[in-house]
């Protein structure tokens, strides 16, 4: 499926999209990487002619819940790992994403779902699909810590140094937490999403605000182990779903990088002025408001903190979030000199946040990640992909 990186290829007839502008040329890769970018068209007869479509940077996609979607489809029913990774790789290549970091939940604290369960079979099949040289998009890994969870350090254990780890966040989603401070709208979801009796919900609110309790005592306790272990290892740390000052500061001294999807605006500046990458969610963007009654990436766009976008759990949204900030939120062409920080905010910033210095943007040197996008009704469409200079979509 895949081509040899061994040999000269040049895509021409391209608008390239650059790290400050927009120019007409074609760009040259070899051995995986860009060798030459030009401001004319190759005459070359191996020349590859994109018609005048947008060549952008591949991009880069830090928290996508896509693989577990695939490996559960429908609720209690699970398939293989190797078909769930065959189909979430498709798909995020499809999205034009070259490097994913797999969200994989580590833990729940009421043992009664997927992220309960032990999910580290797929790290066999990326290695297998990987050296067979069938993997279109290059896969790392984002653990999702579940703080309060009794088992979430077992969990975690078969991930500990593996080569694709490369982001942790800590998480604590119980009632009464961070996304779920709104004791109404909590309320609603864990009884009418997640099947509880309200004597239930006030049973587990009253074990979470009690910092006495065991649970309190875990997630504390937890946390300062997942830190440990992410100084340990190197790897990047996020804080997920940051919603007051007191969640950022407390952040910012655990070393945190990254707060992503900050549930308030107060959250967000503040995660910005302490120079976090702030990062939102794409299918917020593209609505216009968060599904869970959180602020809306506009907010953050209008306030200047938004510091990269994900998808989240809808891979295509990145690309069409992107091309929504290109045109302001008014529909219509992407205006070129709005582009190109756009899409920094879907490759180069992200690739960067996590220590990818190699990809994000086209530039001499860099590898050759790169999509062909072309614009039809104002919307971007994804004609090619290639990562590594490869073509693999």
């Amino acid at each position: 499926m895949q081509e040899s990186t061994q040999h000269d290829r040049v895509l021409t007839g391209a608008r390239l999209v650059l790290a400050g502008e927009v120019i007409h040329g074609s760009v040259r890769l070899q051995h995986g990487c860009i060798t030459a970018i030009d401001a004319w068209s190759s005459r070359s007869p191996c020349a590859i002619d994109l018609q005048g479509d947008y060549l952008v940077p591949g991009l880069v996609e830090l928290h996508t819940d896509s693989h577990e979607r695939h490996v559960m489809p429908r609720p209690g029913v699970h398939q293989p790992a190797w078909s769930a990774v065959l189909a979430h790789d498709a798909e995020i290549a499809a999205a034009g994403i070259t490097t994913v970091f797999d969200a994989i939940g580590i833990g729940d604290p009421y043992r009664r779902g997927f992220r309960g369960r032990d999910q580290s079979a797929m790290l066999a099949v990326l290695d297998t699909l990987d050296e067979a040289g069938v993997l279109r998009a290059d896969h790392r890994l984002h653990l999702r810590c579940e703080l309060p969870a009794d088992n979430a350090l077992e969990l975690f254990a078969p991930y500990a140094g593996h080569h694709r780890l490369g982001l942790m966040s800590l998480m604590d989603h119980t009632p009464g937490q961070r996304q779920w401070s709104d004791l109404a709208r909590a309320r609603l979801y864990f009884t009418e999403k997640k099947g509880w009796s309200h004597a239930q919900f006030d049973q587990e609110l009253a074990l979470q605000q009690d910092p006495r309790s065991e649970r309190a005592l875990r997630a504390s306790a937890n946390r300062q182990a997942f830190v440990a272990q992410a100084r340990r290892l190197g790897v990047a740390l996020a804080s997920h779903d940051d919603t007051t000052v007191a969640h950022v500061e407390e952040a910012h001294r655990l070393g945190v990088s990254i707060c992503e999807f900050p549930t308030t605006l107060e959250a967000a500046r503040h995660a910005h002025g302490l120079g976090l990458l702030t990062l939102g969610g794409a299918p917020n963007l593209l609505r216009g408001h968060s599904h869970a009654g959180n602020v809306p990436v506009s907010a953050l766009v209008e306030a200047g903190v938004l510091g990269a976008l994900s998808s989240d759990y809808v891979p295509a949204s990145l690309l069409a979030a992107t091309w929504a900030l290109a045109c302001d939120g008014h529909g219509g062409p992407a205006d070129p000199q709005r582009l190109p920080r756009a899409l920094a905010q879907a490759s180069r910033a992200p690739a960067r946040a996590v220590g990818l210095s190699d990809r994000g943007e086209i530039a001499l040197g860099l590898r050759a990640d790169l999509v062909r996008v072309r614009e039809i009704a104002g919307q971007p469409v994804v004609l090619g992909v290639w990562r590594g200079g490869r073509r693999v979509a």
